[in-house]
């Protein structure tokens, strides 16, 4: 995969923020943001064979996120449906799924001539697939590595709850938002519509609710066992190698350790109260608003948290529990580039760490942002 040298990304940005300016870090790191994709201005330019440069083509509002196993950024637009592909080396940016009709239609057909409504993430699995979950359809679609065809892995099409113990495709969900692979290659769905998250064996295809009762205003408790334990608001999820995911509750305001293999969970970020405090101190003791988005990263072991109504991207250390802000300010707006704890963004969505780099949908900024130097 091309990603930008140190040495490279910083001649790029043409500010630079001394660290005494810097009130929110905790590390003697310098890090700095630039805009990758987008140019503020919702919008959609055909792209030709050979793509757009990213940063001077716009995008509308993007959402999820994930470095792809070709090393391309891949990134979908809720608004649009489409799914996007930012060469990190050229800087080209392309479509590859999506007529940009908001719609339920395709299967069977190449990903360029499906509709898709209102993606909220994607995700590969081992295989190089590519899978989209539709808040709007209420499914879970797949995109063939190989022959580029669309297929549905999980929902009807309609909302509603059903299909426990059976087969995923003939299942009912009520609009999905997240997904992720456990380390035994399930298919794990925030099914936020019904409380729940809810499981697919790859192997067989059947689906089962992994936890969650339906009751979306009940609280969550601080620990207890997956099975038969609401959850308030489910709304985003990672997962590690180590059987574990990392569930971030919108409502509930707080993030959960799901430990698959023990069946429990637990509480390690959030009161579950609203608010904008606790960095520099215990994540268990800060406050969130609206947490919408979450991504594991191996190489520090931690969480980043997309704290989506703070307009910031927050990290958790897994190995002290200590939270900081790693991007972002408080304050709603867009950019500048450059010091990553001035720039101001608008209900930022997706992210996604890979070699170093923390990639960010800006999503309400209609920019793709990368923050280099603080992992």
């Amino acid at each position: 995969m091309t990603i930008y040298t140190r040495r490279r990304f910083l001649q790029s940005v043409a500010v630079t923020v001394p660290f005494a300016a810097q009130p929110r870090r905790l590390f003697a790191r310098q890090s700095l943001v630039r805009t990758i994709a987008g140019t503020g201005v919702a919008g959609y330019e055909m792209e030709g064979q050979r793509g757009l440069i990213g940063t001077e083509t716009q995008v509308n509002n993007p959402y999820g996120v994930v470095v792809g196993p070709d090393g391309a950024l891949y990134f979908c637009e809720v608004d649009t449906g489409r799914t996007r592909r930012l060469d990190l080396g050229t800087q080209r940016l392309t479509t590859i799924a999506g007529t940009g009709d908001k719609a339920y239609e395709g299967d069977g057909q190449l990903a360029l001539q499906a509709s898709f409504s209102a993606p909220h993430e994607i995700r590969f699995d081992r295989d190089r697939h590519l899978f989209v979950v539709e808040r709007d359809s209420h499914a879970v679609r797949r995109i063939d590595a190989n022959t580029g065809v669309v297929s549905t892995v999980a929902g009807t099409g309609e909302a509603g709850f059903s299909g426990d113990g059976g087969p995923a495709i003939t299942a009912q969900l009520r609009q999905p938002h997240s997904i992720a692979f456990d380390a035994d290659g399930n298919l794990l769905i925030c099914d936020i519509g019904n409380g729940r998250v809810r499981s697919v064996n790859m192997q067989n295809g059947l689906i089962s609710t992994l936890s969650g009762t339906g009751d979306r205003q009940a609280a969550t408790p601080n620990s207890g066992p997956l099975a038969g334990t609401p959850l308030r608001g489910p709304r985003s999820l990672d997962t590690d190698n180590e059987g574990n995911a990392y569930l971030v509750l919108r409502e509930g305001n707080a993030v959960f350790r799901l430990n698959l293999l023990a069946g429990s969970l637990e509480r390690i970020a959030g009161t579950g109260e609203t608010g904008y405090t606790g960095d520099g101190g215990p994540a268990l003791e800060a406050t969130f608003n609206g947490p919408k988005g979450i991504a594991y990263s191996g190489q520090d072991e931690s969480l980043y948290i997309v704290d989506t109504e703070n307009h910031v991207i927050r990290r958790m250390s897994l190995r002290t529990g200590i939270l900081e802000t790693v991007l972002g300010n408080g304050e709603r707006g867009d950019g500048p580039d450059g010091d990553p704890h001035s720039c101001k963004m608008d209900r930022p969505h997706g992210v996604f760490v890979n070699e170093g780099v923390v990639y960010v949908t800006d999503s309400e900024s209609h920019r793709v942002r990368a923050l280099e130097g603080a992992v």
